[in-house]
């Protein structure tokens, strides 16, 4: 048994720079057709022409074809004036993850920048939790949602990996309100990051949540909800950073995406909705046209490496029912 998807897309990528991203970056162009390179670098990639060298840089490393665009973070800096050739501007709140310390305090000092993204149609991507209680962050930031999605109803917003209920209620109570699943939202909950033991590579932010958010998440990427597209928030990070002290956010998915998210979907009867999910909806949502790539799954079984590159990927060790051909 065989599936062929059709120009994957992952729409929320990080891939580091450095040696992580000579691991990280022909992994996903084995897989996907292309993809959204995340900004939280240090420092962030805060400029075009930031990101047009980080774009360089990344797909130096692909090997192959690969249709990246590289996404703008947001700061006190960012003007009207430097939207010219930017597609996607990411909004980190101050502090919430990985890379975040340059993030906004303020989200009402952008009102004029917000009005600029809205004429020029370009997307305001969002990290959305506030800095509250681990488990209730994501519900707490939306009414910031519901509030940008009122001001701006011509601005397109995308919630990015969305984690609870509280959000997927909101999906479809704005026409501009759209949104990201990861595959590790759809597998785990917080039972399996630290219900028995500690399993630091499931740590992620936003965290991993209850059953019942799980099941929510995967009632849309099933359907293939036409506002909801795949973004894998890939985020390798070394062992040690995983595995010290003060274990870092970031779960690295990236060598597992395709076949684990078949095995998903065929144990759910909803293989005919993975296409639109990891690549017609992104597609759409985003205006991005990727070269055809047929990418073949099989169904075989293999084996996640311990680790690759020094990174500890999701899965290691397992054996997943599919594998890429």
């Amino acid at each position: 048994m065989e599936i062929k998807l059709v120009s994957p897309f992952d729409a929320h990528l990080h891939l580091r720079d450095g040696d992580l991203l000579k691991t990280a970056a022909p992994i996903s162009a084995r897989a996907f057709a292309g993809a959204i390179a995340m900004p939280n670098l240090t420092p962030p990639i805060a400029s075009l022409e930031a990101a047009n060298a980080y774009k360089a840089r990344i797909l130096a490393h692909c090997g192959e074809p690969f249709e990246l665009v590289a996404a703008i973070y947001l700061t006190p800096a960012l003007a009207a004036r430097d939207l010219e050739g930017v597609k996607i501007v990411k909004l980190y709140p101050i502090g919430v993850t990985t890379g975040a310390e340059s993030g906004v305090t303020d989200i009402d000092r952008y009102d004029r920048l917000f009005g600029a993204m809205s004429d020029r149609g370009a997307i305001l991507s969002v990290h959305g939790e506030t800095n509250g209680e681990v488990l209730a962050r994501e519900a707490q930031f939306a009414p910031i949602y519901e509030n940008l999605a009122k001001r701006y109803p011509r601005l397109k917003i995308v919630m990015e990996h969305i984690s609870s209920i509280a959000l997927v209620n909101l999906l479809d109570r704005y026409e501009n309100l759209f949104a990201t699943i990861t595959l590790h939202h759809l597998l785990y909950t917080l039972d399996d990051l630290l219900g028995g033991r500690l399993n630091p590579h499931l740590f992620c932010k936003p965290i991993v949540k209850t059953a019942a958010d799980r099941g929510a998440l995967r009632k849309l990427a099933f359907a293939a909800h036409p506002k909801v597209s795949f973004g894998s928030d890939s985020a390798p990070h070394l062992r040690a950073a995983k595995e010290g002290a003060s274990g870092a956010a970031g779960v690295f998915s990236a060598p597992v995406l395709l076949p684990a998210l078949a095995e998903l979907f065929e144990a759910h009867s909803a293989l005919g909705a993975l296409q639109a999910f990891v690549s017609d909806n992104a597609r759409r949502i985003y205006g991005v046209a990727p070269a055809e790539k047929i990418v073949t799954l099989i169904k075989r079984p293999t084996i996640v490496p311990d680790e690759i590159g020094g990174v500890v990927p999701l899965l290691a060790g397992e054996t997943i029912a599919w594998s890429l051909a």
